[in-house]
């Protein structure tokens, strides 16, 4: 047997792998950009994102004529499996490469091909039978079929983000429940402020990453517009009347997701700002979490010289030469991985400002960083609640005292004594080391005990009503 088959393209002939379904634009490609190692069969939902746009074309091509019935049948038969994840190890292009995408859409044109070759009865390489580009990339462009696939894909890929952080956001709602009733103090710019429950803390926590789960369905919903038929730039050069419309439908039906047709067929070519709302998206996600996961890292802090509220889960040793030492590993993970996509934010940004006249030719450095935004976010998010959040525990008598011995429950005082005495009782007792309690009610005597049990009850701590 032979251990390669020869193809050409307008530049040359090349020898290509005998059992391989890629063919010489995706080996130019392998040549060419070696940049991230990071392989288009890296994300799966891109590539059965590209196997359901060259069926859907194929099926709208044989409905308006312009494809052979036999010809369309068994593309539409290699597209299924390789939305089956079958031909994964075909789609080597690096995910980020030059040519706005052409190598990805090649990529997936040769692989499809010469499956339906292979369907047909022939070998693969026997283009005259099935054509990557004739037949496979009918009725199609780089510049529309790429850009459809990313957005099939990201809508697909955000379904899974949602729901892990959806379960991250709940786990911290039970943290809050269990919580309820462990008294603590609040702090601003790092200082004691008033008390408040723990719950309330961790209610809050998921109350604020609840309020992106929304966010991502808008930016899904502006992803759902494609530009499919409007082949190079929008004029829908080489696609037939009504494709345009035909593909999008099938297109619909086969990736199960609510696809429109842009109105603007150039506009929609050359536009990437829902990419940019997008990364938006993640980039004040990741700001929330990465928020989170400080207060949990300052929250945890000691265990005997911080604030100690709250134990984490001890998951390894923290240190090489410290005994006993745990650090809070997963927030500083999570910390990190807000990093990177607060970072991939801007290379979306700079990305989506590069394109010039009527194509953006950045979009692989755009789904590459989105594609791994979400991955990492997920990740982190799961890794976040798992290894994290359900394991935390409350330090409920530690947390009382610092609020009992606190300075900042005075603030409960001045609807009694008015600020000019209660701030006088606040500036004794950070002189004197005295707790408010005994300046107020034992020493002065400006406050009953009753009254003063009436003013501190946990629940008018944390819920305070008005007391004069």
């Amino acid at each position: 047997m032979t251990t390669s088959r020869l193809e050409h393209d307008f530049l040359g002939e090349r020898a290509i792998p005998a059992d391989a379904y890629y063919g010489i634009q995706t080996l130019r490609a392998l040549e060419n950009f070696a940049i991230t190692g990071i392989p288009l069969k890296s994300e799966p939902l891109f590539v059965r994102a590209l196997a359901y746009v060259k069926k859907a074309a194929a099926l709208a091509n044989a409905e308006l004529g312009v494809l052979p019935a036999d010809i369309a049948h068994a593309i539409a038969q290699a597209c299924d499996r390789v939305a089956s994840g079958e031909f994964d190890d075909q789609f080597l292009t690096d995910m980020i490469q030059g040519g706005a995408g052409t190598s990805v859409n090649m990529n997936a044109n040769e692989v499809i091909a010469n499956l339906a070759l292979e369907i047909m009865g022939h070998q693969k390489g026997e283009y005259q039978f099935c054509h990557p580009n004739n037949h496979v990339n009918c009725s199609q462009s780089t510049n529309d079929a790429y850009p459809t696939a990313f957005r099939i894909a990201l809508s697909h890929k955000l379904v899974g983000y949602s729901q892990v952080l959806g379960e991250l956001a709940e786990a911290f709602g039970a943290k809050g429940e269990e919580f309820r009733d462990v008294l603590k103090m609040g702090r601003t710019q790092l200082q004691d402020a008033v008390p408040m429950s723990m719950g309330d803390e961790f209610r809050a926590f998921a109350t604020n990453l609840r309020e992106e789960l929304s966010r991502i369905e808008d930016s899904r919903r502006l992803i759902s517009e494609i530009n499919m038929g409007a082949t190079a730039i929008g004029t829908g050069l080489n696609a037939p009347q009504g494709y345009a419309e035909l593909v999008t439908r099938h297109l619909s039906t086969i990736s199960g997701l609510e696809l429109v047709l842009a109105g603007d067929l150039f506009e929609a070519t050359y536009d990437t700002g829902a990419y940019v709302q997008l990364s938006g998206v993640l980039k004040r996600t990741a700001v929330k979490l990465s928020k989170i996961c400080n207060d949990l890292r300052l929250l945890s802090s000691g265990p005997r010289c911080g604030i100690n509220e709250i134990n984490l889960p001890a998951l390894q040793p923290g240190s090489s030469i410290m005994p006993g030492k745990v650090n809070p590993v997963v927030p500083e993970v999570v910390n990190q991985t807000a990093f990177y996509v607060i970072g991939a934010d801007l290379t979306v940004t700079m990305a989506a400002e590069g394109g010039q006249l009527q194509l953006n030719v950045m979009e692989p450095v755009i789904s590459f960083a989105l594609f791994t935004s979400i991955s990492y976010m997920t990740n982190a998010c799961r890794t976040l609640r798992e290894k994290c959040v359900v394991g935390i525990t409350a330090n409920k008598e530690h947390a009382e005292n610092l609020v009992r011995n606190s300075i900042g429950i005075v603030t409960q005082l001045n609807p009694v004594l008015g600020y000019e005495a209660s701030s006088e009782i606040a500036k004794e007792a950070l002189k004197t080391g005295k707790s408010v309690y005994a300046i107020a009610v034992t020493e002065r005597g400006l406050l009953t005990q009753a009254k003063w049990d009436e003013i501190f009850t946990f629940e008018n701590l944390i819920r305070p009503d008005f007391i004069r």
